[in-house]
């Protein structure tokens, strides 16, 4: 069996772990480590099919991908990004006890929009880029990461940023791609949300595109957590606003040790 690549940094006395989003790996979250390592032990993720765990033979379904990093790592506190923060998510609500605490970052427990859920996206665009992947997965990454970057003060040079990162690790693999489209159109945690025993920290992108900041409002107060919003980011603020994550971060473990 092939199991994930996971990267120890830092030498601070908090335990964490960091989980990246979709197409992207456990590198994309440097900025954010950096800003972290003397507070925290961290361990950095790299989803199956992504990255160095290109070739893990763990499916991309949250409870899969919680079991494998519980199994991995020490009691922590869990923070997930994007599609990261749905495992996050899911490992607190059926591994509470690998799971102090949980951050879920511009990461919703529903991304596509239904009547009683008008924070979602269109599920047209996910079926979209799914159907997509199969014509030209490379371009279909770069589209999403557009996305990504729209609303962050210089989008450009956040979008070259995602880019870049995306395959330094190599390439990804398109069918895991594809199973993780699957897992962002199908999954809906909300009603499980009040049932959270770990305390949680919900991180919103003010000009976040994919995840409306209020649907991580939302989600705080469904989960008894408690929500910030980073001024001017977007969906991926640890790259831009590392120090005001870092803050939030530290002030929210620090008051639950």
């Amino acid at each position: 069996m092939t199991g994930l690549h996971i990267e120890t940094r830092g030498s601070g006395p908090t335990p964490l772990v960091m989980i990246h989003g979709w197409a992207m790996h456990g590198g994309i979250m440097a900025p954010l480590a950096e800003a972290l390592e003397d507070r925290f032990t961290m361990y950095i993720v790299d989803l199956p099919g992504h990255g160095y765990s290109r070739d893990a033979d763990i499916p991309l379904q949250p409870l899969a991908c919680a079991r494998a990093i519980a199994g991995a790592t020490p009691p922590a506190t869990w923070l997930g990004w994007s599609l990261g923060g749905l495992i996050a998510v899911t490992a607190a609500l059926e591994l509470p006890a690998h799971v102090r605490t949980v951050v879920p970052m511009c990461s919703a427990p529903c991304f596509v929009r239904s009547d009683d859920w008008p924070y979602g996206n269109d599920a047209g665009m996910v079926r979209k880029l799914a159907s997509d992947l199969d014509a030209d997965y490379r371009a279909t990454v770069e589209r999403f990461i557009a996305l990504e970057a729209m609303g962050s003060p210089d989008p450009k040079a956040e979008a070259r940023r995602l880019k870049d990162e995306a395959f330094s690790r190599g390439e990804p693999d398109p069918r895991v791609l594809g199973e993780g489209l699957r897992v962002l159109e199908a999954t809906d945690l909300r009603a499980h949300l009040p049932d959270m025993l770990p305390p949680s920290l919900w991180i919103a992108g003010r000009r976040d595109r994919i995840v409306h900041p209020e649907a991580m409002r939302w989600c705080a107060e469904a989960a008894g957590g408690q929500f910030i919003e980073i001024a001017h980011a977007g969906h991926a603020p640890f790259i831009g606003h590392a120090a005001a994550v870092a803050e939030a971060l530290t002030h929210f473990t620090d008051a639950n040790p």
